[in-house]
């Protein structure tokens, strides 16, 4: 029987999820099923949480991967806690040694770009801070995968087709990553076996050793010698010198609710802003043009800003919550017009993240976000362990003058954010929508989606979206009523209708109602699933 897994003629339709005694919600069924087994053998949310992300880097590297970052938002009870575990530059990089090589911008692949792994280190910083389960229990799943292998689903088969048209083009450093990811010589299909015994064994050494192995051990003297030998920056002291921070997260008020993102070097400042913004005004209809106008002018606003200031912390020119301050924002609204107006920045299109989110029947729930920034990340992979390692450092300037200038231990402005709402001081639950600049754009959308529209969780992820590319350009899904279309034309933006909807994100929701019962939303723009108790 031969049929085509991404030709879907007819409409479909997914309804929201519910359960009371636990939740898993993310990218691939499989990667969901492994962190509901974790909640059934005991496991709390966090526990689950773990389980799932150590999942995905097997069962979606197309995305995400051991050689990547993370971050979390954890609300165990009323409590939130942030996690950044995103890595800085190496130590031997420079961007006078970026130019001396004659580029003038960031490459995109090979060792230029790749900065310190967060990943591993963020699990054990969560597992450590809150788990309940031995490590051991929550990576069995992944090494299971991992080792005896799993079909491809539809999506995933999709893009790691297209990623092999990208690396299959690069030089022979990129030899490793054709000899795991395409051992045959093509990229496997939908449908198609695949295992990784490399990246088996690499993450059982992390259960054994507790993630030493990876940052001071056997696998972090691999990755030293690995960019010794092929002219890289990482050494074996960028690795063992690396620890997660935790961080208190940011909020903003909107409409009775607060939003809640990490601070910089992350993006999750820039939904605040364009939220804080919009706050002032009363939104009755979705399918409004003045709805979408000033979405978009707002979101337009706080994107030129986020990008203007947001790198590390400790070195932006302004502290994150000056650009949360009443009066600023106000500012900020005062300049929206009836039209369309030019910005000041650009952004960028790439991508590769996953997200997922987890709650569990003690009332703990887990925003978490891990991703290797453009799919498969450098294109290096580590001989004999699995590790795809990141291309984040592609996201760096090489103008002194911008705030997010490459600088040896520095971290880059990071699009993978995690959000969480509350409501008078109580939790909601968390909800994420990865896709690169695309995310704060998504995380602006779901909230009045939920907020002011009243839509359910999975009716908020199944809305049309939109996305802003630069000056007055704007995407619309094709489901976007052509009335909308049409008057935001005539304000001024340059609308275009892409073919996919692969570049609108990819979200997950879960919340919990105040009878305790979790209501739960999944992406239908992809394989997403989730798993319930």
């Amino acid at each position: 029987m031969k049929f085509d897994p991404m030709n879907y003629p007819y409409p479909s339709r997914r309804v929201v999820s519910v359960a009371n005694r636990g939740m898993v919600a993310t990218s691939q069924a499989l990667a969901a099923q492994a962190g509901l087994e974790i909640l059934k053998l005991g496991g709390n949310a966090v526990d689950a949480a773990v389980a799932t992300a150590a999942a995905l880097t097997v069962v979606e590297p197309t995305s995400n991967g051991l050689g990547g970052d993370a971050f979390a938002i954890v609300a165990m009870g009323d409590e939130l806690y942030g996690l950044n575990s995103s890595g800085p530059a190496p130590r031997r990089l420079t961007a006078e040694t970026v130019r001396a090589k004659g580029h003038s911008e960031m490459p995109s692949f090979g060792w230029f770009p790749v900065t310190v792994p967060g990943v591993v280190a963020g699990w054990i910083a969560l597992w450590r801070a809150f788990g309940s389960l031995t490590l051991k229990e929550l990576l069995r799943p992944a090494i299971a995968y991992a080792a005896e292998g799993y079909p491809l689903s539809p999506t995933l088969a999709a893009g790691w087709k297209a990623a092999f048209r990208v690396y299959s083009r690069q030089g022979s450093e990129f030899a490793e990553w054709l000899r795991v990811f395409a051992p045959e010589g093509q990229p496997p299909e939908c449908g198609e076996i695949w295992k990784s015994p490399d990246h088996a064994r690499t993450l059982e050494l992390i259960a054994e050793t507790e993630g030493e192995a990876f940052y001071r051990g056997e696998l972090a003297e691999r990755i030293h010698r690995y960019a010794e030998e092929t002219d890289g920056f990482l050494r074996y002291e960028d690795l063992s010198s690396f620890e997660p921070e935790w961080v208190e997260p940011l909020s903003v008020r909107y409409h009775g609710f607060d939003v809640w993102e990490l601070p910089p070097n992350g993006q999750g400042l820039v939904a605040l802003i364009a939220l804080g913004i919009l706050d002032a005004w009363e939104f009755s209809s979705k399918e409004g043009v003045d709805t979408y106008h000033r979405q978009i002018e707002a979101l337009k606003l706080a994107m030129t800003a986020g990008k203007a200031v947001i790198t590390e912390r400790q070195r932006m020119p302004v502290e994150p919550e000056e650009l949360l301050d009443p009066a600023y924002l106000a500012s900020l609204r005062g300049r929206i017009r009836d039209y369309a107006q030019e910005p000041e920045v650009v952004i960028p299109k790439d991508h590769g993240t996953v997200y997922l989110a987890t709650a569990d029947r003690f009332g703990n729930m887990v925003s978490f976000i891990q991703s290797n920034y453009m799919g498969f990340g450098s294109g290096l992979v580590v001989p004999g362990t699995g590790i795809a390692l990141q291309n984040r450092g592609a996201g760096f300037s090489l103008n002194p003058q911008d705030a997010n200038y490459l600088e040896p231990g520095k971290r880059s402005y990071h699009t993978i954010i995690p959000g969480f709402l509350t409501r008078d001081g109580r939790p909601v639950g968390p909800f994420g929508v990865m896709g690169g600049f695309m995310q704060p754009q998504g995380h602006l959308q779901v909230v009045m989606n939920t907020v002011d529209f009243g839509l359910n969780p999975q009716a908020a992820l199944d809305a049309p979206r939109w996305q802003w590319l630069d000056d007055n350009s704007v995407e619309l899904e094709e489901t976007v009523p052509s009335h909308i279309k049409a008057a935001l034309a005539r304000k001024g933006h340059k609308v275009t209708i892409p073919v996919s909807s692969a570049g609108f994100g990819r979200g997950q929701i879960i919340w919990r109602d105040s009878r305790g019962v979790l209501m739960g939303g999944t992406e239908p723009r992809c394989d997403s699933a989730a798993a319930v108790w």
